[in-house]
């Protein structure tokens, strides 16, 4: 993302427009000017730079995001109702980055059918309609009937286009150790449930203090998560994290020098 150049476009030198010369722009534009609608596109490429950076650790090459971004932003342009009190930006936002999340789901490893996509982004283009339309988030039901399918093929749709996650990835970081999303499932054969298994282990455990030994119990012989576990003590989430690792270090200690 430190690239000076995109695309062929100095980003250096890429200029902001104001919102009135945006607005004047637009006017231009619905009457079919295309100098105005080339200005509009340079005027927020710097738009688009910004909303790219949000997917910049996918490995996607960064050309082929702001290309993508690119054809938002004019579908944006195209699409936008001046007569709506609204800023350019803050329509223009979401276009780009749904069209980049359509971009990353078509090109996704994991091969999703043809018949499921068109289900899944009919469904996402009903939620927009439906959501206009009632000022509120639609339910899969309302959807559903709207497009006359039965619920449960817009739900599997829906969840087959959705992008796969590290089990390392961070989900909430205090200043102290991050929680992972590994951390949020239970998993009976977690190699640190294997280690507390160990008949040695009693003796440890009897080494830790209180909370300590209820946290391991918990959440390796009751199999609970985290936040579960959090909220069965009453600590918080990063607490309990926290507890387990410098609990689970000990056992190590312990285990290697008994």
């Amino acid at each position: 993302m430190n690239k000076v150049e995109i695309c062929g476009v100095n980003t250096a030198k890429l200029p902001v427009l104001p919102n009135a010369k945006m607005r004047e722009l637009l006017a231009r534009i619905k009457e079919g000017d295309q100098k105005a609608r080339e200005e509009m596109v340079q005027g927020n490429l710097r738009l688009v730079l910004s909303v790219i950076q949000r997917f910049n650790n996918r490995g996607e090459y960064v050309d082929d995001l702001f290309q993508v971004g690119c054809i938002g932003l004019m579908k944006a342009i195209d699409n936008f109702d001046l007569s709506q009190n609204v800023k350019f930006s803050t329509y223009a936002v979401p276009m780009i980055i749904g069209e980049i999340r359509r971009y990353l789901r078509d090109n996704n490893p994991i091969r999703v059918s043809r018949s499921l996509r068109d289900i899944a982004y009919k469904a996402l283009q009903t939620r927009d309609v439906l959501a206009n339309r009632y000022s509120q988030e639609p339910s899969i039901a309302q959807i559903a009937e709207e497009l006359q399918i039965p619920r449960e093929e817009i739900v599997f749709a829906l969840d087959a286009i959705q992008e796969p996650i590290s089990l390392f990835e961070p989900i909430y970081n205090d200043g102290g150790d991050p929680i992972y999303v590994l951390d949020q499932i239970s998993d009976e054969k977690n190699t640190e449930r294997r280690l507390i298994e160990g008949v040695s282990i009693k003796e440890g455990m009897e080494n830790l203090g209180e909370r300590e030994r209820l946290i391991l119990t918990m959440r390796f012989y009751e199999g609970r998560t985290q936040m579960e576990v959090a909220e069965e003590i009453g600590i918080s989430q990063a607490q309990v994290s926290r507890l387990e690792k410098a609990a689970l270090r000990h056992l190590r200690k312990y285990m290697a020098t008994s």
